[in-house]
């Protein structure tokens, strides 16, 4: 009797591995749907963002598939695994398409939304001569390399293959590991941070003065645009004439007129146009035009979050009184059950306030433990491999090669998972990009190829790099490591990079663990500032940018007399810092925005009458400076003060009574009395009032040196 011995199918491995992908593209398209309009983007713009995104999502279910089928026996692996050759097939596939993405496709489709110009031939013009330099650069940098490659190894194309992949794995991860570095200290802080209520409002009342000092820039500049646009539309004559169809577009595209007026007036900021119109001319304004638009939806964006954030916030701090919380009807961007209807008013109190914050506590410790296990593993990788953190987890029985279980490689994505995550992190909180932004359904084009060719340039480095942890024997046996591995060490510039650069990591996660970044900020003037420092420097609140202002701002906001005039969220003010210290019932008081620029001074118990402000038409009231405003709230205690009630009950004198005979005596003395109680009176006032200056500004002090 002969036995034949049938070949291993892996038919359940292939149908989980095209459901994965199914899933995987499922995924990218709600992320493309939540920050792009989908039906509003063209074709050619939104298949190669997708294909940058689905394709470095798909390395890390590639990783764990490569581990099992490298380290699987004849009788087959416990595991999803594929046939080596079709895991090498998908690793070509993956790696090369992704190489071109970033290189060449998306920075040529990034300038070429962001050219300005109306026909293709000079859209593509433009973004061949703006990427030129770059490109340039790079083959300048790939001929040196190649001929010091040639001169080594001999000319051949495994050694052209492996300079470029060897290029373009250093840059990827010396980016990846600043980033990665910083999102590893940055997802556990943040956990820590919102676990408490009130730490949280008070970063976003330090965010607020300069979110809303850039969305009225972004206002202002839009506004100049706009009005230079104007200008081209009233030219009927010369030049002009040959781009009228061109012009008309840029008034009649959205966002040309906006319900918000610009704060400045001035001639200076609608700006002058040429006497000659050329088409260079057009396509720079349409150029930031565009820019301007996107700029103003993405602030716009941002501040009405952060408005929403602060008032969902105080609301939960508000209810510790009374034990029930209510959020109101208006849509919540920053609750997490918006639209759940069992949830009660007590129960609700209780989730946001004791549920939510316990589960941040409980995830930021274990993150924390996980961002020590990878540093860990990217510190002893060099010398001892075995007993880094992830390969106790992921391959522990190595020696004994038995093969890779489901449960490790559910652990191996889940590492590789969250290393990608603290990279992105990253990328969102380093915002040293320039005016590059991700904004919720309006996205500019040349962003999202920019945020879609960075995802792209990270994630196989990342990949190679988790690989790296586990011992030299095992991880030279993956497919992974005989495609790129071989190619990265096989020139200079790989061998052994990927070994002594990672241990650089510690300087980012030090730079963003003792906040380094807000005092080269401090040094320089860069905008790499942390909230945590703006609230240490300046716990009182009070100056240009601290958080009193922000507070001020936000309730504007809410009052329906900000910058967005959100009117529908409320007129109340709920902010538990208005309260009075003997007030036990949690109420708060109502109070009048105070005007942009201005300090809010600390309540008195004289209540004095407030009088409406008043509108002077054709001239925008300017911002005060302190001194403006101190001068301006002293000129209102003299006018609005009354007489003191101990001078009124005071006895006088004789000879300030006026009980005389002789009338014009009588006259005389009465005038004077009066005058002396009115010099009386403002000097009380006065005295009054700069004791209440020199109070605060104690207090102050006090909290600066605490």
């Amino acid at each position: 009797m002969i036995s034949v011995s049938l070949p291993t199918v892996s038919v359940g491995s292939n149908i989980f591995f095209a459901l994965a992908l199914c899933l995987i593209s499922v995924f990218v398209l709600f992320i493309l749907r939540r920050f792009l309009t989908l039906r509003a983007t063209p074709a050619y713009l939104l298949v190669p963002i997708f294909l940058a995104l689905a394709l470095p999502a798909s390395v890390v279910l590639l990783v764990p598939i490569d581990l099992a089928s490298s380290s699987r026996d004849g009788s087959g692996a416990k595991a999803i695994w594929l046939p080596d050759r079709v895991v090498l097939v998908c690793w070509r596939i993956a790696y090369w398409l992704i190489f071109v993405m970033t290189w060449a496709i998306l920075p040529l489709l990034g300038e070429y939304v962001d050219s300005g110009y109306r026909e293709p031939k000079a859209r593509i013009m433009y973004s061949l001569r703006s990427n030129a330099r770059y490109q340039m650069i790079v083959l300048a940098c790939a001929t040196v390399g190649l001929i010091y490659v040639s001169i080594s190894n001999g000319f051949d194309f495994t050694s052209i293959k492996g300079l470029v992949m060897a290029l373009a794995y250093v840059w990827g991860l010396v980016l990846a590991i600043y980033l990665m570095g910083h999102g590893l200290v940055a997802i556990p802080r943040n956990l820590f941070r919102n676990a408490n209520a009130s730490g949280r409002l008070r970063r976003i009342q330090v965010q607020a003065p300069k979110i809303h000092d850039r969305l009225m820039d972004a206002v202002n500049e839009l506004e100049s645009l706009n009005a230079q646009v104007s200008q081209l539309q009233q030219r009927k004559t010369g030049t002009a004439r040959d781009f009228q169809e061109w012009i008309e577009d840029l008034s009649e595209s959205p966002g040309a007129s906006d319900v918000r007026a610009p704060i400045l007036e001035s001639s200076e900021t609608s700006g002058t146009i040429p006497s000659v119109i050329t088409e260079r001319y057009l396509a720079d304004l349409t150029r930031r035009l565009q820019r301007a638009r996107h700029m103003k939806a993405r602030f716009v964006d941002e501040w009405d979050r952060l408005v929403q954030s602060a008032s969902d916030v105080q609301a939960i701090i508000n209810s510790a009184a009374s034990k029930k919380l209510d959020f109101g009807t208006a849509p919540r961007r920053s609750s997490y059950f918006p639209r759940v209807k069992f949830l009660t008013p007590y129960i609700r109190y209780h989730l946001y306030s004791n549920v939510i914050p316990t589960l941040r506590l409980a995830f930021g410790a274990f993150f924390a433990v996980v961002s020590g296990c990878i540093v860990w593993s990217e510190l002893i990788k060099s010398l001892a491999p075995q007993v880094s953190a992830v390969t106790l987890t992921v391959v522990p029985n190595w020696k004994d090669e038995k093969p890779v279980g489901f449960g490790s490689q559910v652990a191996a994505s889940a590492w590789l998972l969250y290393m990608c995550s603290a990279a992105l992190v990253g990328v969102n909180d380093v915002k040293v990009w320039g005016n590059r932004a991700l904004v919720r359904r309006n996205t500019y084009g040349e962003s999202a190829c920019w945020y879609a060719s960075l995802v792209a340039r990270l994630t196989v480095p990342i990949a190679y790099n988790f690989l790296t942890f586990l011992p030299k024997d095992f991880r030279r046996g993956t497919t992974f490591y005989e495609f790129l591995g071989k190619l990265i060490n096989l020139t200079p510039l790989g061998k052994g990079f990927d070994f002594i650069f990672p241990i650089f990591i510690l300087l980012p996660i030090c730079a963003t663990l003792f906040n380094l970044y807000g005092r080269i900020k401090k040094i320089f003037g860069f905008d790499l500032e942390d909230d945590l420092d703006d609230i240490e420097s300046n716990p009182a609140g009070y100056g240009m940018g601290g958080w009193r202002e922000g507070r001020d701002l936000i309730e504007r906001e809410l009052n329906g007399f900000g910058s967005l005039a959100v009117s529908s969220r409320g007129a109340r003010s709920t902010w538990a810092s208005d309260r009075s210290d003997d007030d036990s019932h949690g109420s708060s008081r109502l109070r009048v925005p105070a005007a942009e620029g201005s300090r809010s001074p600390r309540p008195t118990q004289t209540q004095r009458p407030m009088t409406a402000p008043q509108v002077i038409d054709g001239e925008d009231e300017e911002e005060e400076n302190f001194f403006q405003s101190f001068a301006h709230r002293v000129r209102n205690t003299f006018e609005t003060t009354n007489t003191p009630q101990w001078f009124e009950n005071a006895r006088l004198p004789r000879w300030m009574s006026g009980d005389n005979t002789n009338a014009e005596e009588g006259e005389s003395r009465g005038s004077l009395e009066a005058a002396l109680s009115l010099v009386a009176c403002d000097w009380a006032n006065s005295l009054r009032v700069l004791l209440e200056y020199l109070h605060i500004r104690c207090l102050g002090l006090r909290c600066w040196t605490v």
